[in-house]
């Protein structure tokens, strides 16, 4: 092994003294105007922003219906309220996302089946769907992994073919595209977040959208309370009469969130644009390390880079990705872990009996990634301490 410079794990200085984090918002006067606007009017919950707000997506998305709701997992949750999940149905979901995707099945009683993703993508494997279905399935929730869309095509015709429903986890691809169509289009249900980490951030929050009207309607409902009105449409018809026809829960969404998002999305082609831009830094940048693989890029594909994964390659280093993740963030280095799969959790052990090796793909590529810094507002320079941070690091591991 050559020189290599001393890491700050062992003493040495770090590439920065001010930690980058892995992703966070950016808020400015237009938004900060949004919101005291929303705060000095009479609406600050079921007002007339939350409408603006689920118009602006649905517009920009280009589907038909929109129904904000308080965050990306009560999004899931009516997602799978109207599609009817109950005790017995089956919902196939990949092993390798956040909780909420599963947990989302589980809510309405079903059983959440997982199927493994492509090694090189980290999405949903469809020839591996089509062996999970049984008589019980009554859905696939495709999650656009990082930001890129999944194999829509494919998935498309596995369901349609089934019978079953598609819904798409895209709360990390607002703003993607596949094949020339927005993600928003693609599947049945679409779920998308703005927690402040994602493209867009209403603080928390969350949106489904839909071409059925049904669906829709049963998903303001469910966001209040299985109620049929809402506060604001009984003073519009001045009655005090309400109606709850089914079991719902709160998951409203208020007029202050809904104004700062409105703003937010007035920003987000130009932030997608410098997503892409940091990423075609970093794939360039990483190009010719062998210690460090991206994600592959798919045809027909725009890709949104909520995060931006790395996949450590074990062979070309001399330690594992726990020290490679303490070394980057002792030189002021964000990085972070997107995700342990889900089978893998306590929970999911102790109530279904799951064991290690069961989805070999998400398990390999669990100990393997890394997600490295991605928000908009990141500097070219902050971009440029990233891959010396990591090219620091990987030269004094490299075997």
């Amino acid at each position: 092994m050559g020189h290599s410079e001393r890491l700050a794990l062992d003493g040495g200085s770090p590439v920065r003294t001010v930690p980058l984090p892995y992703g966070q918002q950016e808020i400015d006067e237009d938004d900060i105007r949004a919101v005291t606007a929303v705060l000095r009017s009479a609406w600050l919950t079921t007002g007339p922003c939350v409408d603006a707000f689920e118009q602006a997506v649905t517009g920009f998305v280009g589907a038909r219906y929109g129904v904000a709701v308080s965050s990306g997992t009560a999004a899931l949750h009516a997602a799978m309220h109207a599609l009817d999940i109950r005790p017995g149905d089956e919902v196939i979901v990949p092993p390798l996302t956040f909780v909420a995707t599963a947990n989302a099945v589980l809510f309405q009683g079903g059983t959440p089946v997982f199927a493994d993703v492509n090694p090189d993508t980290l999405l949903l494997q469809p020839a591996h769907v089509e062996t999970r279905l049984t008589s019980r399935t009554k859905a696939v929730i495709a999650v656009d992994y990082a930001g890129q869309p999944c194999e829509y095509e494919t998935l498309r015709k596995i369901c349609d073919r089934h019978g079953i429903a598609l819904v798409a986890d895209a709360c990390h691809a607002l703003g993607a595209q596949y094949k020339g169509r927005r993600v928003g289009t693609l599947a049945d249900l679409t779920v998308f977040s703005f927690h402040p980490v994602k493209h867009i951030t209403t603080g928390e929050g969350g949106l489904i959208v839909t071409n059925r009207a049904d669906w829709a309607a049963a998903m303001r409902q469910f966001r209040n309370h299985g109620i049929t009105t809402d506060h604001r449409q009984r003073a519009e018809s001045g009655t005090w009469r309400y109606e709850m026809v089914t079991l719902g829960y709160n998951y409203r969404i208020t007029d202050v969130q809904c104004a700062l998002g409105t703003s937010q999305l007035q920003k987000v082609s130009a932030w997608l644009a410098r997503r892409q831009k940091i990423a075609a830094l970093y794939d360039e940048a990483f190009a010719r390390v062998p210690a460090v693989t991206p994600l592959r890029l798919l045809g027909n594909r725009s890709h949104a880079y909520h995060l931006y994964v790395v996949q450590l390659n074990s062979e070309a280093l001399r330690t594992g990705r726990a020290t490679i993740f303490n070394a980057l963030r002792a030189e002021g280095i964000g990085v972070n872990v997107h995700y342990m799969p889900v089978h893998l959790h306590p929970y999911y052990q102790r109530r279904f009996g799951y064991r290690r090796g069961e989805y070999p793909v998400a398990e390999e590529a669990y100990t393997r990634m890394l997600s490295l810094p991605m928000s908009h507002g990141m500097s070219t320079h902050d971009v440029e301490d990233v891959v010396r941070a990591v090219h620091k690091i990987v030269t004094h591991y490299a075997a």
